[in-house]
């Protein structure tokens, strides 16, 4: 097999990424997804969250017939994104995943009776003949499948051939997500290069089709991602191998303009007819985020063994509080100046501290059950080998001289600086599974800041403006212009960092932490280049630093109180926005008192807060305290 040409990659990817933006005249429509179907007398402890009573699914079916709803095929899917019929109203696509027997002998009978299509997902080792089928369930046999397939309401589609079983993702052995994870060789403690992931994803499409055709005689023409991972590499091999559309397994609706990775609404916790009425409706309602944010570095140890334990005693604690979210270290900074000295993951620009991110990251998915972000710096990265030249230059004494501010940043104006952070960025999408990635603080340039050549240089060019510092400053306008520009630009680079990620993880949200300061006194954005506006159009959430402590407020509840009112002038303000606490106080070094912790958590919630968070999370000292944060921090839906 030809290999695929970087270039032809490229443009895979970016019409991936534009269509996902792409409106449809033609409507939305929904996709709905099942696992096994079983009688209501197998459900038993231990419970699958993925079973659903098939009384439960009848009742499902029928509400949606008499609600209006339309189950259309995969076939009348691909003809109305060619133009050569259109959709009906409320179209919903009905998906069951691994070829349970349970489809042939529950599902089918019912797809007849309502005349309803649905496709049907195979796990080709699974089907193999001496395979061993790791679910432990009854599968469907070739004589099933082929007669479902004639039925002309069935289609097949491939679970890929073996990538429903995990491999081997780190120097500690955790499997992941065979689809977007870098196989890890034990004995030679490398990882597999791009060149042989590729050609791992290539082989494993065209062997997957090629398996159901030999059996079914079909060639199948829908791709779906064990456990819904997938990446612009796998999109592309799927397509170069003869599938027209494949299924993720994130909430949404679809339209026919976008086909690559259909969105799709997992059936869990065997919902009765009520709980599914309202996925249909409204899908799921935005869920509350209780974010705990967490310093790797606090758990690294130089006995590797010593480390394991105090990531055991993390993640049971952070499973004990219930939560949703994560926000994980993943860069090191022995020195807590802020600054990344080394890293977590394996990358091409910095030391590896260890390889600990992706190990952790899994572990607090897994066993924790909480979404995990990637807390990186946005420009914040010191090493002997980088350029002093590429390094953000304040103006004093009348002149440009290396910034004395705390973070030592790279210049967003510099473009082998922006290369150098976009490949650390580009590294951790490659060799990390996680779901989002926090912007660290450090995205600020005072109103002093760029005074680099290179920063008035594009200033000059870009926007129009004077490279002469002394006019930049001259006035209060003045300053405050070149300070929009400079949050637009630094909005523009963490764009670039996120597209750089999604290559490898398509589906992460963003998340920024921002300043209190520019919010409550927007003047003060030339002194920050941040603006709460701006943030909340560039990112899917704004991590804001809550933390009435650090900013000296005389009245810390009322300095809350404020931030809210200002946060909920912006239609979507509460809606996007996670509001961090403080657990420590920076200027004593003392923790914050249990009662005043409490005291703050209940005020946001009694102020209509959505999302709240605070940091740190010290495993060793109890704080927060657990028994504060079960009580009222956690999720109820969660417990």
């Amino acid at each position: 097999m030809n290999m695929l040409h970087p270039f032809k990659l490229a443009v895979l990817f970016f019409l991936f990424i534009f269509s996902t933006f792409a409106h449809s005249k033609d409507g939305h429509f929904l996709v709905l997804n099942y696992h096994d179907i079983i009688d209501e007398e197998d459900i038993v402890a231990p419970f699958d969250r993925m079973e659903v009573n098939k009384h439960f699914l009848e009742d499902q079916f029928a509400w949606l017939k008499k609600n209006g709803y339309s189950v259309v095929s995969v076939q009348a899917v691909l003809d109305a994104a060619a133009g050569k019929s259109t959709l009906p109203e409320k179209a919903v696509l009905l998906t069951f995943d691994d070829g349970y027997l349970s489809f042939y002998t529950h599902v089918f009978p019912l797809l007849k009776k309502y005349h309803y299509s649905a496709s049907v997902a195979l796990v080709g080792k699974w089907m193999a003949d001496d395979a061993t089928n790791d679910s432990g369930k009854p599968i469907m046999n070739w004589d099933q499948v082929r007669e479902v397939a004639n039925s002309g309401l069935v289609e097949i589609a491939s679970h890929t051939y073996s990538f429903h079983n995990g491999i081997i993702a780190n120097p500690q052995g955790n499997t992941q997500a065979a689809t977007v994870t870098r196989l890890y060789d034990d004995p030679m403690l490398i990882y597999e290069n791009d060149e042989q992931y590729l050609t791992r994803i290539r082989t494993e499409m065209f062997k997957s089709a090629e398996f159901i055709f030999q059996h079914a005689g079909i060639r199948p023409r829908v791709m779906v991602w064990p456990y819904g991972e997938y990446n612009a590499t796998s999109i592309a091999a799927a397509k170069e191998a003869g599938f027209q559309i494949t299924m993720g397994l994130v909430d949404g609706f679809n339209t026919l303009a976008d086909l690559d990775v259909l969105h799709r609404s997992i059936m869990v916790d065997d919902p009765k007819v009520g709980k599914f009425a309202e996925l249909v409706t409204g899908l799921r309602s935005q869920q509350s985020l209780r974010v705990a944010h967490i310093d790797l570095d606090y758990l690294f140890d130089k006995d590797p063994e010593q480390t394991e334990k105090n990531i055991g005693l993390l993640i049971q604690r952070i499973k004990d509080m219930h939560i949703s979210t994560a926000y994980l270290q993943a860069y090191a900074d022995p020195d807590g100046d802020g600054n990344a000295d080394e890293l977590y993951f394996p990358n091409r620009h910095l030391p590896v501290r260890r390889d600990l991110f992706n190990r952790v990251a899994w572990l607090l998915k897994k066993k924790a059950a909480v979404k995990v972000y990637a807390w990186l710096p946005i420009m914040a990265y010191q090493s002997d080998d980088i350029d002093k030249s590429w390094y953000v230059q304040e103006w004093k004494d009348g002149k440009a001289q290396t910034s004395s501010h705390i973070y030592t940043r790279l210049s967003p104006f510099n473009p082998q600086a922006r290369q150098f952070v976009a490949e650390i960025y580009e590294d951790l999408g490659k060799y990390c599974n996680f779901d989002g990635v926090l912007f660290h603080d450090d995205g600020i340039l005072s109103d002093f800041e760029d005074a680099s050549p290179a920063a008035l240089a594009y200033g000059k060019q870009a926007w129009g403006i004077s490279d002469d510092m002394t006019k930049l400053r001259a006035t209060s306008k003045s300053r405050l212009e070149w300070a929009k520009h400079k949050t637009e630009l630094m909005g523009q680079f963490t764009d670039e960092l996120t597209n750089r990620v999604r290559v490898y993880r398509p589906y992460i949200q963003t998340a920024r932490n921002f300043y209190a300061m520019p919010l409550l006194e927007p003047y003060s954005e030339e002194w920050y280049a941040q603006s709460f506006k701006s943030f909340l159009n560039h990112y899917d959430y704004v991590a804001i630093e809550a933390m009435p402590f650090m900013e000296g407020a005389k009245n810390p509840n009322q300095w809350l109180t404020n931030l809210v009112k200002a946060i909920t002038k912006e239609p979507e303000g509460l809606k996007k926005t996670v509001f961090e606490l403080q657990a420590v106080n920076w200027k004593n070094q003392q923790k914050i008192p249990s009662n005043v912790f409490v005291e703050q958590l209940n005020l946001l919630k009694s102020l209509g807060v959505k999302h709240i968070g605070y940091y740190p999370d010290n495993v060793y000292v109890n704080q927060p305290r657990l028994e504060d944060l079960q009580q009222h921090f956690s999720l109820p839906e969660l417990q």
